[in-house]
């Protein structure tokens, strides 16, 4: 926990510099843009702390997960129970455990803090996985909660949202100053077709950078999959994963804490959240020297 306060606050003091450094050479007069730094702040962090904080709300209104409060049948029983040791290893709190209707085999977690989450498994996972296969990406997901990515991502998008929004005013000024230098008067109207424009590219950037620590943070919730569950168990989960991925139909707001992402080359593979899962399971394999 403390790990991720003092990261957050280093990025936003990097941020700072950044941003000084660019109205410097870009010789804009940095107290006029207290008020630009505030207004982007609230935008920036706002949104991904709401979402953060309604996520579970919406992650089961968006799939329809019933959550399971009185198991119905075995396989309720055994998600609860195996959930709930693999939390008690994690150090955790117990998470809610829910089933969403869904063919395809997945998972996610989400949740405003390590004490406070849900873990929901699709349909088509408890009816196409073994339990070995099962627990295992269930510890996968656990992994996500104990290591507080979602609260890490959501401080990593609130940074890079107020960068987007701070950079591309900036710069949209320096340039609509340049090509309308005759105009008197406030902003014209290409000022703002100039900052929607910037907008969109640094965003781009922006969410390049969030999916290159999604992928990383794949990696780290394998391993401690594999801790949790075993290492056999959560390679033969992902080699499961591998025979069976196809379209990834979980709703967008979840989409990067499921056990498995999509699929892509060249520069699509910039945007994915998930690393392909040949790497993965190459990952799980080198780390136990058993790479074959």
């Amino acid at each position: 926990m403390f790990n991720r306060i003092f990261l957050f606050l280093l990025t936003n003091f990097a941020v700072l510099m950044l941003a000084g450094i660019v109205m410097s050479v870009l010789g804009v007069n940095p107290a006029q843009m207290s008020g630009l730094l505030v207004m982007a702040a609230v935008f920036g962090f706002g949104g991904s702390l709401v979402s953060l904080l309604l996520s579970k709300f919406m992650a089961k209104r968006s799939t329809g997960a019933h959550v399971i409060t009185e198991p119905r049948t075995p396989t309720e029983r055994w998600l609860l129970e195996t959930v709930r040791r693999q939390a008690q290893a994690a150090g955790i709190g117990m998470p809610e455990v829910a089933v969403y209707e869904g063919p395809e085999i997945n998972a996610f977690a989400t949740g405003a803090n390590r004490n406070n989450a849900l873990v929901a498994v699709s349909t088509g996972l408890l009816q196409n996985m073994s339990q070995d296969e099962a627990e295992a990406v269930l510890g996968h997901e656990i992994a996500h909660v104990a290591n507080g990515d979602m609260v890490t991502m959501a401080l990593l998008q609130g940074v890079l949202n107020t960068f987007v929004i701070v950079l591309a005013r900036v710069v949209g000024g320096v340039i609509d100053g340049a090509i309308s230098s005759n105009r008197e008067g406030g902003r014209g109207f290409a000022y703002y077709i100039i900052v929607f424009a910037l907008e969109m590219v640094f965003g781009l950037f922006a969410t390049m950078i969030a999916m290159w620590f999604s992928r990383r943070r794949e990696f780290r919730a394998d391993a401690g999959g594999a801790q949790l569950a075993g290492r056999s168990k959560m390679i033969a989960a992902l080699e499961r994963l591998s025979l069976n991925h196809g379209q990834n139909t979980l709703p967008s707001q979840v989409q990067a804490f499921g056990i498995s992402g999509g699929v892509g080359d060249g520069l699509r593979r910039l945007f994915l959240s998930h690393p392909p899962l040949t790497e993965r399971i190459a990952a799980l394999r080198a780390a136990n020297g058993t790479a074959r």
